[in-house]
C-alpha cells in the first residue's frame, strides 16, 4: 500500500510538497531578495577591513577620514542587512507556517477519508503521528533549516567570488581541500535519508504504544497488566532511542571531517598567502580579508552537516505525510458528480452483495435483501456471522466486493457524502463522546440546534427526568470519551444525538452490557421514539429489540438464512429459534 511507499527521492519528495502546498511559495522573490541582502551585507566586513588596511594605513600617517567613513558605511550595511534578515525570516516563518497548515489539514482530512479497512491497517497513534509529529518535524526544517539553505549558498557563493577576486589562487586552495567532501555528500545523504526514515517510523510506533495504553489504562489496570505494558512502552521507546542514536552517530562523524578540512584549508592559506605576498601578488589588507573570508565560506559547510540532520529528518517525515495523501480512498466521494438524495422514507436493497477483507475469505455471500421504507429490521446472528459487515456496507463506512447497495434505487457509491450522511446515521455500540458539555456532543448531530432544540429532543426521548438528575442539566461535561457518564448515559446521549439530526435511516448498534434495570427501561424508550416513522435497522443484542421488529435478518456464515417477523420465526426450527432458547435462558438465569 502506499502507506508503506517511503522510497522516493527527495528532489521528488519536495516538489510533491511544494504542490500540495502552495503557501511555500508565497512572495517566494521578494524573500530571495531580502536573503541575498542579508547575505551580501556579510562580506561588509572582510572588505571594510581590506579597505582599511591598504589604503587607510598605506602611508606614514593613517587616513583617519577614510578610515571613519569605511566603518560609518560599514555600519550602516550592518543596519541594513540586519532589518533584512528580520525581514526575511518573518516572511519565512509566515509562509511555512501557512503551508504547513495546509499540509496538516489536508492529512487530517484525506485520514477521515480513509475507509475503516485502511485505517485497520496501521494503529490510529501512527497514523496521528503522520500529520502531527512528522509535520513537526518538516516546520523545524522549513523555518530554520530551509533559511540556512538559502543564506548559505548565497554566502558560499559570494565568499567564492570575492576569494577569486582576491586571489585565484588562495581559492584554488581552498575548494580543492573541499572538493572530496562535496563528492562524498550524496551518498552520506542517501545513509541519512534512511537513517532517519527509519526514526520516524520508530517514533509514529512509539506514539502509538502510548497512547493505546493511555485510552486503554482501565483494562490494563483491571487485568494487572501494568509491568507488561511498561515494557511494551520501554522497547518502543528504545527502538526510538537506538533508530536516533544510529541517525546521530552518522551526522556527528562530519563534525570532526568539516573541523579537520578547515583547519587545513586555513593552515595551506597561511603558507601559501604569506609567500605570495613576499613575491608582491597579494596585499596584507587582501590577505587578512581572505582569511576572514574564509571563515564565512566555511561556517555554511559546518553547518551543513546539521541543516542535513533537519533536512533528511524533515524529508522522512515529509515522505510519510505523503504516503498518507497518496492513499487511494476506497471509499470515495463523488463530489459535486454524485447524487443527492430527497428527503423522505428510505428503501434499502442489497442486489447479491459479497464482501472479503484483503487476503482473506469471503465474509458475505450473495446476500439479496429488501428493506421497505419506515420498516423496523433487527439483524441477529452469532458472532462473526456477518452481521457488522452488513451495517458498514449499508452505511458506506467500506464498499462491497461484489454486487451494489442501493438507497432509493440509487447505488450508494453515486451518492454524495453530504446527502448520505444527512439521511444516513449510525450509532455505533461505544456510544463515542467528545470532550464537552452534554449539549455539545448531543448538537454534534445538528450543529445549528439551540439549547431549546435540544431540551424538545430530550423530551420527546422521555428522558427529560434523567437530564433533571444530572449536576447541570446540558451544560453537564461529559469528560474525555464521555467518561464521567456511565456506558448506559453515553448511550443516551448518543440516541439524543442520532434523534435531533433526524435521519430517514438509522442504524444501530445496541449496547446493552453495563446497563442497570433504570436505564435500560430508558435506553427501550427512547429507541422506540428515535426509531419511530423511519427506517431503522438495529444490529440486535436485545430480546426486546428482535421481537419489537417488524422483520428480523438471520445471519449465519455470511448468508441470510432466515427472515420474517419474530412470530413467524420462532414458530420453526432453526438458529433463531436457538438464539431465541439462548437469550430467553441468559435472562432467567440473569
Amino acid at each position: 500500500m502506499t502507506l508503506t511507499t517511503n522510497e522516493r527521492s527527495a528532489v521528488a519528495t519536495f516538489r510533491r510538497g511544494l504542490a500540495l502546498s502552495p503557501e511555500f511559495r508565497t512572495g517566494l522573490p521578494v524573500t530571495l531578495l531580502l536573503a541575498v541582502a542579508a547575505t551580501i551585507g556579510k562580506v561588509i566586513v572582510p572588505i571594510a577591513i581590506q579597505q582599511v588596511i591598504d589604503r587607510g594605513l598605506k602611508g606614514a600617517t593613517p587616513d583617519i577620514p577614510f578610515i571613519r567613513g569605511a566603518v560609518a558605511w560599514c555600519a550602516v550595511a550592518v543596519l541594513v542587512t540586519a532589518v533584512c534578515g528580520y525581514l526575511m525570516n518573518v516572511r519565512l516563518y509566515r509562509s511555512t507556517e501557512s503551508g504547513l497548515a495546509t499540509l496538516r489539514g489536508k492529512g487530517f482530512r484525506h485520514v477521515h477519508d480513509l475507509s475503516v479497512l485502511t485505517q485497520n491497517t496501521e494503529r490510529r497513534g501512527a497514523l496521528v503521528s503522520r500529520v502531527t509529529g512528522d509535520v513537526d518535524q518538516i516546520s523545524t526544517f522549513m523555518q530554520w533549516g530551509g533559511l540556512m539553505v538559502i543564506v548559505s549558498l548565497g554566502q558560499l557563493l559570494i565568499a567564492s567570488v570575492l576569494m577569486t577576486v582576491y586571489s585565484w589562487q588562495l581559492a584554488l586552495l581552498v575548494w580543492a581541500c573541499f572538493v572530496p567532501l562535496v563528492i562524498a555528500l550524496p551518498r552520506f545523504q542517501r545513509w541519512v535519508a534512511r537513517a532517519y526514515t527509519e526514526v520516524r517510523e520508530r517514533t509514529g510506533d512509539m506514539l502509538a504504544a502510548v497512547s493505546e495504553s493511555v485510552v486503554g489504562s482501565a483494562v490494563i489496570r483491571a487485568y494487572g497488566s501494568e509491568e507488561r505494558t511498561a515494557r511494551r512502552i520501554d522497547q518502543a521507546v528504545d527502538a526510538h532511542r537506538a533508530a536516533q542514536t544510529r541517525a546521530q552517530k552518522i551526522i556527528a562523524f562530519t563534525f570532526p571531517i568539516t573541523e579537520m578540512v578547515g583547519a587545513v584549508a586555513i593552515a595551506g592559506v597561511v603558507l601559501l598567502g604569506v609567500g605570495l605576498g613576499v613575491d608582491g601578488t597579494i596585499s596584507a589588507g587582501r590577505l587578512i580579508a581572505f582569511l576572514f573570508l574564509i571563515t564565512l565560506f566555511i561556517s555554511p559547510l559546518q553547518t551543513a552537516t546539521e541543516v542535513l540532520n533537519d533536512a533528511q529528518n524533515a524529508l522522512a517525515g515529509w515522505r510519510r505525510v505523503l504516503g498518507v495523501l497518496d492513499t487511494v480512498a476506497d471509499v470515495a466521494d463523488p463530489g459535486e458528480a454524485g447524487a443527492v438524495l430527497p428527503r423522505g422514507a428510505i428503501t434499502v436493497t442489497f442486489e447479491n452483495v459479497g464482501f472479503s477483507y484483503p487476503g482473506g475469505p469471503p465474509v458475505l455471500h450473495e446476500v439479496s435483501v429488501e428493506i421497505p421504507p419506515r420498516t423496523r429490521v433487527a439483524v441477529v446472528g452469532e458472532t462473526g456471522s456477518g452481521k457488522s459487515t452488513f451495517a458498514k456496507l449499508l452505511t458506506r463506512l467500506m464498499d462491497p466486493t461484489e454486487g451494489r447497495v442501493l438507497v432509493d434505487g440509487v447505488d450508494l457509491r453515486r451518492v454524495r457524502f453530504s446527502s448520505l450522511r444527512e439521511r444516513v446515521v449510525m450509532v455505533p455500540q461505544d456510544g463515542f463522546l467528545f470532550d464537552g458539555s452534554l449539549a455539545d456532543n448531543i448538537r454534534y448531530g445538528r450543529p445549528e440546534a439551540t439549547d431549546e432544540d435540544i431540551a424538545l429532543a430530550v423530551t420527546e426521548l422521555g428522558l427529560a427526568d434523567w437530564l433533571e438528575g444530572l449536576p447541570a442539566g446540558l451544560a453537564t461535561p461529559v469528560g474525555q470519551r464521555g467518561e464521567s457518564l456511565s456506558a448506559g448515559e453515553r448511550q443516551l446521549v448518543a440516541l439524543a444525538r442520532a434523534y435531533l439530526a433526524d435521519p430517514d435511516l438509522l442504524l444501530l448498534d445496541e449496547a446493552t452490557s453495563a446497563v442497570d434495570p433504570a436505564t435500560e427501561v430508558r435506553i427501550a424508550r427512547a429507541l422506540d421514539g428515535v426509531t419511530r416513522g423511519r427506517t431503522a435497522v438495529s444490529i440486535a443484542h436485545r430480546l426486546s429489540t428482535a421481537e419489537a421488529a417488524d422483520e428480523v435478518l438471520v445471519f449465519d456464515r455470511g448468508r441470510i438464512v432466515q427472515r420474517g417477523p419474530h412470530a413467524e420465526l420462532l414458530r420453526v426450527d432453526g438458529i433463531y429459534a436457538d438464539l431465541y432458547a439462548s437469550w430467553t435462558s441468559a435472562a432467567r438465569t440473569s
